[in-house]
């Protein structure tokens, strides 16, 4: 005898019936997050009226975005749903004009990748091919701002950007960590790994994933080359090839992904800094960065660094570097918890300039989340 409350059959006109009313309530959803998005739209543009000035407010969509994650209840992840606003915010900023953001390339690179998180698609993405670039058109006025790596959490400080940082006039505006997630890809439909005879890669890439490599591809060549675009640009020619690099790069190649994540430690991540012309205002959550240097005498940078501790404001980093201009002579680069508008950040940068030889601020920023 069969249970009359038994389930169903797959393909049942119950099913039928149930999938119909779900996509029915997906079709009015849909229409109904249209319109909230053009109510958001047409506010965020007068917005940009009234205010006449910098319409990318760093700090503002900080405030958004930290508020949507501590809404979230899911089943949406808060990754995601950062991804999304940050896309909402990049269309209704260019509806009146795309922010134009510099970065080092050439396309495909992680520069790329980081410079699309942090201003969505609708901005106006440019390469150049240097550090130097990158922040001259800034510096010209050319492009509005610039996405620059300063540190790998495996290779350390980039020193073409801490060098640059000293002598220009642009503010950090901005930092977003960048989790580093190396992808085999070559061209077209592989059947088989054994296929593959040469892997090109940037040579901090062969080196990241060299463990994978030997177990998977121990026969295979590896090629350094100049970027992991070059890399992508060069498996899309060469049929028994494969490049390592991330997801963008396959998707500006035309390259197909043969294994994803075959990084050899999972904790491979980038800090990039936006820099701008603009000074950012407190967000809740902020740092400031600064570079500074001293005498070079017994127990000065326990002097310099003793405001800090008086008035209760931690130090997140702390590197020195040679300031080439003199030998043996240092800066010092370093994080603060707070922004500089802070009563108790401000004193302490007030009581540190007054034992300096030099102390140059670069910014007070919104915190990245990790």
């Amino acid at each position: 005898m069969s249970d009359a409350h038994s389930t169903p059959p797959a393909g049942s006109s119950e099913d039928e019936q149930r999938l119909s009313e779900l996509r029915s309530t997906i079709d009015r959803i849909d229409l109904e997050v249209l319109a909230l998005l053009n109510r958001r739209a047409e506010a965020a543009a007068e917005i940009g009226v009234i205010k006449q000035g910098a319409v990318y407010r760093p700090e503002r969509e900080a405030q958004v975005l930290r508020k949507v994650q501590a809404a979230n209840a899911g089943p949406l992840s808060n990754e995601t749903v950062s991804f999304l606003f940050r896309e909402v915010m990049s269309a209704c900023l260019a509806l009146e004009q795309p922010v134009s953001v510099a970065y080092l390339g050439p396309p495909g690179t992680y520069s790329e990748q980081a410079a699309v998180r942090q201003f969505g698609h609708a901005a106006r993405a440019q390469p150049f091919a240097s550090l130097e670039e990158v922040f001259h058109q800034v510096e010209a006025g050319h492009v509005q701002y610039a996405v620059v790596p300063v540190e790998n959490s495996l290779g350390g400080s980039v020193s073409g950007t801490m060098d640059l940082l000293l002598s220009t006039p642009l503010r950090i505006c901005g930092e977003l960590n960048l989790r580093i997630r190396q992808q085999l890809m070559a061209k077209g439909p592989v059947e088989s790994l054994s296929r593959v005879q040469r892997v090109y890669s940037h040579s901090q890439s062969l080196s990241q994933c060299q463990q994978w490599l030997t177990a998977h591809l121990p026969a295979a060549e590896r090629i350094p080359v100049a970027s992991n675009a070059d890399a992508a640009s060069r498996a899309a020619a060469d049929p028994d090839s494969a490049a390592i690099a991330g997801v963008l790069a396959a998707e500006r190649y035309g390259l197909t992904l043969l294994a994803r994540d075959i990084e050899d430690s999972t904790d491979n991540t980038t800090r990039f800094l936006v820099l701008g012309s603009q000074d950012v205002g407190p967000s809740g959550r902020d740092r400031t960065s600064l570079v500074v240097s001293t005498s070079n005498r017994p127990g000065a940078i326990h002097r310099l660094l003793a405001p800090l501790a008086s008035h209760g404001v931690s130090m997140s980093r702390l590197e020195s570097r040679p300031s080439r201009t003199g030998l043996w002579e240092y800066v010092f680069f370093v994080d603060l918890e707070g922004h500089a508008a802070d009563p108790r950040v401000a004193q302490a940068l007030a009581e540190m300039r007054a034992d300096a030889s030099f102390l140059k601020v670069l910014g007070s920023y919104p915190v990245a989340p990790l």
